[in-house]
């Protein structure tokens, strides 16, 4: 595959080397990575990265866009069939573009955004103090109740809203594991004027098979996601509306010429690739996995002892802590687990009194290692392998046969590169 660039760019060549043989030979637990068929990749490393393509389809700046037009085409018409809405952008770049042109398409400098604290679950995107975008709008931040359920303070969602008027309550998480009252969301935000808008970049993959709920479902306006993840396609972003042509518009115009300049087409041409297979049976039957393989990861750590911040899982991914079960940072677990071979990302938990940088969790899910097959006993398994290595961490004769036995598990579950 890189024949080419073996005989021009050794350096480069080595590293996608070596991240191949990372990736076949290790577990990939990050909930928020996956790996795409061959075909996306395919598309994604076509021609198309050649083209310039400002503008929309059948409304271009430059010339020659017929085949362009054809695969932005293809790619809205599939997410909008997978999604059920009226319109779609396949244009941003990624899940925060797409985040940050939804608020430029709604919102008047100055207005104020109501949406989940990170610590809580949130995503950084959302209104953490950190970003470019907290310096132009407001963010009201709601939080969990119970930490130990999951459940969101609903009652607090509204008088925060009743209080400081937002014109958007934001439904999304990065870190939550429960499924949202989506038709709470949408009674909070018709009481004050709100949009409803959904960031379903995690499952954006289980809703499009139709085993989590679809948020436009319950009447929300507008939906942001990313491309890969759950849904198994490109890294990129989506935007996604309802029903309202205005609101589709205005986020048009956002997208580009108000944020972004020329599509990236060879992206886009992989997003068309990803939500074709996402509209067959067999993606049903991968999303299902997906809850299923989640819930046995589950029972072992509850099993074991170690807190999961909600509880457990409704959806792909889990979020425990790691500090107050077994007395080891984040940062400490994710490189004592990425040591035998299960690669996962050390996370925040809700009022985490510790740094972001080593903080008290880690995260993990269920979406990579179900695309390699895996089921519920290979999940079970992998969960006991985690607990075990965490629990006897200095251990190197313990430690290695972990990572024996993970390589073993890689051998017998490869990668594949077709999915439908």
């Amino acid at each position: 595959m890189y024949d080419f660039l073996g005989k021009q760019d050794k350096d480069v060549f080595d590293a996608l080397v070596g991240e191949e043989a990372r990736e076949r030979d290790g577990l990939e637990l990050i909930p928020s990575e996956n790996y795409v068929s061959r075909a996306v990749r395919e598309a994604s490393g076509s021609i198309l990265t050649n083209k310039y393509a400002e503008g929309y389809p059948g409304k271009r700046y430059y010339g020659g866009q017929e085949f362009t037009d054809a695969v932005e085409v293809l790619a809205i018409e599939r997410a909008k069939k997978l999604f059920n809405a009226q319109f779609a952008n396949v244009q941003p770049h990624s899940g925060a573009d797409a985040n940050i042109a939804m608020y430029m398409a709604l919102l008047e400098p100055g207005d104020t955004v109501l949406g989940m604290d990170l610590s809580h679950g949130g995503h950084l995107t959302h209104g953490h103090p950190v970003t470019y975008i907290t310096k132009i709008f407001n963010f009201v931040r709601y939080t969990m109740s119970n930490v130990e359920t999951g459940e969101i303070d609903y009652d607090e969602m509204r008088r925060l809203a009743l209080e400081h008027k937002p014109k958007i309550i934001l439904a999304g998480f990065s870190a939550y594991s429960r499924e949202l009252d989506y038709a709470k969301f949408v009674s909070i935000a018709h009481e004050v004027g709100a949009y409803a808008v959904a960031d379903i970049a995690h499952i954006a993959g289980l809703i499009a098979a139709g085993v989590a709920k679809n948020p436009f479902d319950f009447g929300f306006d507008v939906m942001t996601s990313t491309t890969h993840k759950t849904l198994r396609g490109p890294r990129g972003g989506l935007i996604l509306t309802r029903s309202n042509e205005e609101i589709a518009k205005k986020i048009d115009k956002a997208v580009f010429p108000g944020l972004q300049g020329g599509p990236l087409m060879h992206t886009i041409a992989a997003k068309a690739v990803a939500f074709g297979e996402a509209l067959q049976p067999q993606f049903k039957t991968y999303a299902a996995q997906i809850l299923k393989n989640a819930k046995a990861m589950e029972k072992v750590f509850v099993d074991a002892r170690v807190r999961l911040i909600g509880g457990g899982t409704d959806n792909h991914l889990l979020l425990a802590d790691v500090f107050g079960s077994l007395g080891i940072g984040g940062k400490e677990a994710e490189d004592t687990l990425g040591a035998v071979g299960i690669t996962l990302n050390k996370n925040v938990i809700a009022d985490d009194t510790r740094k972001p940088v080593d903080p008290s969790g880690i995260r993990f899910g269920t979406p990579a290692i179900t695309t390699r097959g895996f089921k519920e006993g290979e999940c079970a398994r992998v969960a006991e392998l985690m607990v075990d290595a965490l629990k006897n961490r200095t251990d190197q004769t313990k430690l290695a046969a972990i990572h024996q036995e993970v390589k073993d598990l890689c051998k017998k579950f490869p990668i594949p590169e077709v999915f439908v």
